[in-house]
Formats: C-alpha cells, sequence, structure tokens
C-alpha cells in the first residue's frame, strides 16, 4: 500500500427514516472515503458505525436508546475500539440525552454538520471523549461536500433544499432542520450531471419543502423548482425526475406546468394534506384548506390527465372529533390516492400540538386509522387493478426476489416484477402489465424497447 494513502477501515450506516436521511447517509459515507472509510453491510467488526436517526415516527428516541445498547454489546466485543455515532434529527433534538444515558457514543451530529465528521472523528480520537456538534453552521455544507460516489442503482437522490419555515403543529422538522435553505442552481446540475455519467437514469430532487425551492441561477435571477427541472429534464441520459416532499401551499403554476411540458417528469406526486378538516387543518398550521387541497388536485390533473397522487394522514391530532375525522374520509374519497402513508398523531417534545388540550384518546386514534387505511388500501389496489392490461413504461434497476426475475418501477412509483434477463436493468422498456398484486404490478416485456 502507498504510505500516503490512509489505513483502510470499515463503515456501517444504519438509516431511518425519510429519503433525505438515505441521501445524507450517502454523503456522510463520501466524506469519510478519503480517511479510508469503506461501505460494510454489517455492524459487526466495523471500525465505525453511524446511526441516522429520524424524529418523525412515535417513540423515535426510545427506538435510538434500543439500537445503541446493541451496538454497545458488538462494541464491547471488540474491545471498545468501534467508534459509535448518532446523525440526524434525534441527534439534533437530544445530543446532550444521549450522550448522557449512552456515554459510550463517541460522535453526535445534526443533519446540518455532516461535513466537518472527518474533523470530528479526529477531535474525538484525540481527545478520548466524546463529541457533539449539533449547532446550526454559519457555512454551507454543500460547499464543503467532495462529489459523490457512484449510486448503487440506476436511481439517484439528489437533495436541493433543506430546512422547514412552516411551523405545522405537530412536526419537530423546524427545529431539527432549521429554517428553509435553497441550494444554487449550477451545484444542483453539476451533481446531477456526476450522477447520470455514474449510472443513474432517474433522479428524485429532495427536500423537506422541495417545492419552496428558489435557488440562485446562473444569471443571478432566483428560480423556481419548475424551472430547475426544465433544466434537469435537459441533461442527456437522465431518462426520469421526480421530486418529493411537496407542500400544498407552495404548488405554483410554473411547477404545474412543468408537469404538462416535461415527458421527463414521472405522473406521481406526493402531496401531503395531513386531514380534510378546515379546523383541523387550522389548529396544524398547515395554512390551507380541504378545498384549496381539491382545487389543487383538479389544476394538477388538468395539466397532466394521468397523474396520480399520493399522501400524508395524521389521525387523532389533538382536537379532532368523529366529524373532522369523516371529513378526511371525505376528501379521500374525493380525491382517490394511488398510495397513502397514514399515522395516529404521537406528540412531539417542544412542538405546540404536545401541550394542546382535547387529546384524543389511543382507542379512538386505533379506530380512526384502521378506518382510513382500509380506504387507502381498497383505493390502492384498484388503482393498481386499473393498470391491469396497460402497457406501462417500467424503469428497470435491479434483480427481483426470485431466480429469473429482474425487478423496476413504473411511471406511478409502482414495483414491477417480471422473468426476464439481467441486461435489462438500467433501460426503461415498455411492459403489458399482466396482473396487480397487493403491492406491486406483474408483466411481459414488449418487443420493442423505449430507451437503452
Amino acid at each position: 500500500m502507498n504510505p500516503s494513502e490512509p489505513t483502510r477501515k470499515s463503515l456501517h450506516v444504519i438509516t431511518w427514516g425519510c429519503q433525505m436521511n438515505v441521501y445524507d447517509s450517502g454523503r456522510m459515507a463520501d466524506v469519510l472515503a478519503p480517511l479510508g472509510y469503506q461501505p460494510v453491510d454489517r455492524p459487526d467488526g466495523a471500525d465505525m458505525v453511524i446511526l441516522n436517526t429520524c424524529h418523525i415516527r412515535d417513540k423515535a428516541a426510545e427506538k435510538v436508546f434500543s439500537e445503541l445498547g446493541r451496538l454497545r454489546r458488538i462494541k464491547d466485543a471488540q474491545g471498545g475500539k468501534m467508534v459509535i455515532a448518532v446523525a440526524g434529527c434525534v441527534a439534533q433534538a437530544e445530543g446532550k440525552e444521549i450522550l448522557a444515558r449512552a456515554p459510550y457514543v463517541d460522535i453526535v451530529l445534526g443533519p446540518q454538520t455532516y461535513h466537518r465528521l472527518p474533523e470530528m472523528v479526529a477531535r474525538a480520537a484525540r481527545a478520548g471523549a466524546s463529541v457533539i456538534e449539533t449547532e446550526f453552521p454559519t457555512e454551507d455544507k454543500f460547499d464543503h461536500l467532495p462529489e459523490a460516489a457512484a449510486p448503487q442503482g440506476v436511481t439517484a437522490f439528489l437533495t436541493v433544499q433543506e430546512g422547514c419555515d412552516k411551523f405545522c403543529s405537530f412536526c419537530v422538522v423546524p427545529y431539527t432542520r432549521g429554517a428553509e435553505q435553497s441550494r444554487p442552481v449550477a451545484g444542483i446540475v453539476a451533481e446531477a450531471e456526476r450522477l447520470v455519467a455514474q449510472g443513474a437514469r432517474e433522479i428524485t430532487v429532495l427536500g423537506q419543502n422541495v417545492n419552496a425551492w428558489h435557488g440562485t441561477g446562473p444569471d443571478g435571477e432566483a428560480w423556481g423548482l419548475g424551472r430547475l427541472l426544465r433544466a434537469l429534464a435537459a441533461l442527456p441520459g437522465l431518462l426520469r425526475l421526480r421530486y418529493a416532499t411537496s407542500h400544498p401551499r407552495d404548488m405554483d403554476d410554473d411547477l404545474i406546468a412543468a408537469h404538462r411540458d416535461l415527458p421527463t417528469l414521472m405522473p406521481f406526486l406526493h402531496l401531503p394534506v395531513q386531514s380534510g378538516s378546515d379546523r383541523i387543518l387550522d389548529a396544524m398550521n398547515r395554512g390551507h384548506t380541504a378545498a384549496d387541497y381539491l382545487r389543487l388536485i383538479d389544476k394538477l390533473r388538468a395539466a397532466r390527465p394521468d397523474i396520480a397522487f399520493s399522501s400524508d394522514f395524521i389521525v387523532g391530532h389533538p382536537g379532532e372529533t368523529e366529524e373532522d375525522f369523516e371529513a378526511t374520509m371525505a376528501l379521500v374519497r374525493a380525491v382517490g390516492f394511488a398510495q397513502a402513508y397514514s399515522f395516529k398523531y404521537s406528540p412531539r417534545p417542544g412542538t405546540p400540538a404536545a401541550g394542546a388540550p382535547r387529546q384524543v384518546a389511543e382507542a379512538d386514534k386505533d379506530r380512526r386509522l384502521q378506518a382510513l387505511q382500509a380506504l387507502l388500501r381498497e383505493q390502492q389496489a384498484r388503482f393498481n387493478a386499473s393498470c391491469v392490461g396497460l402497457d406501462l413504461s417500467v424503469l428497470f434497476t435491479g434483480t427481483g426476489r426470485h431466480p429469473g426475475q429482474v425487478a423496476g418501477r413504473s411511471p406511478f412509483l409502482q414495483p414491477v416484477h417480471l422473468t426476464a434477463g439481467q441486461d435489462l436493468i438500467g433501460t426503461e422498456m415498455s411492459v403489458r402489465i399482466g396482473a396487480a398484486l397487493p403491492n406491486s404490478l406483474t408483466g411481459t416485456v414488449n418487443q420493442e424497447r423505449l430507451i437503452a
């Protein structure tokens, strides 16, 4: 080995939560690569383990401490040599508590500081003590990140916006990710070009409120997301574009027009609404009504008639009555979702809703969630069944679960599994859909290849 090269070390990253956490985990690996860290599939024997956490779901902190207990046993078995780092939103919100309850953790860092990881590793080694970095830095982390390593497949995530200024009553994101920030156009396009050169054929543009993105363009003007998507759609070799997650308040006319104008932009949109009750939407501080949301759905369908929708729902927000819940069910019936995510409200410390009066009983939350999920499953099954007999373009992303299978995604983000050769991976093909399963589709490849 060249004496100037760093000693090879192993890195295992555990990722919980959203697509942005998946992106962040990949970038943390990129940051550590110059120090010799190479990814491995298991924590056992790893020189360093990063637990990249999410604060959205119920009992997030308890799950972190449970996982840290498991990692401590592995660390002890290795003589204490393994470096344990806790990153992400739980680290940002509860960093001091993590070190108090788990002093064997070496590094705690928030989502905005992972570009400083090499420095933190060095500081922890020098001092022989834990390092915590949860302040919001003045510098933009994207200005200090190395070029991304090659993606693991033909799809890639690209973060363009972080933070949130909306302050929904139930949500910790504004406190853990900070204020809304948008990356400049030049850096985004350069990263997208690298991803395509490395084999990515589909890019999902990410942000906490991605359609709030307003980055500085090469002309010095502020661009909106619609204009950025047009620039990305023009990249040679890029077959598909998606974006997530959107807020209804930030869906402007230019972005809606991009759905009409860009074949590369897939006809599938995740647009969280959370509730169908205006009273609860107001209590949530969502800044829109149910009618606003329905009008937005109509505008998007007028621009792109084949567009399908996904959404997020919270049942049992403080003060929710049976009438409020029925308004949510009515909105679901009015829209007809291709898929959706639904959860029981759970308090997040420090958020306005956590201390609100009229907390809903757990039994009522359970009953309402079961009813909502039954309706959403019915709609998803109906949407999948409507695809049977159609010719859909499928981007093949890897092997299937069974021998001889390949797997891909439809324009509507449905998994598609079929029997075919692995030479299809990385290509987009026309597939005749033959059957709809509960969560996926199957079919046969048409003879004519759409795009190589």
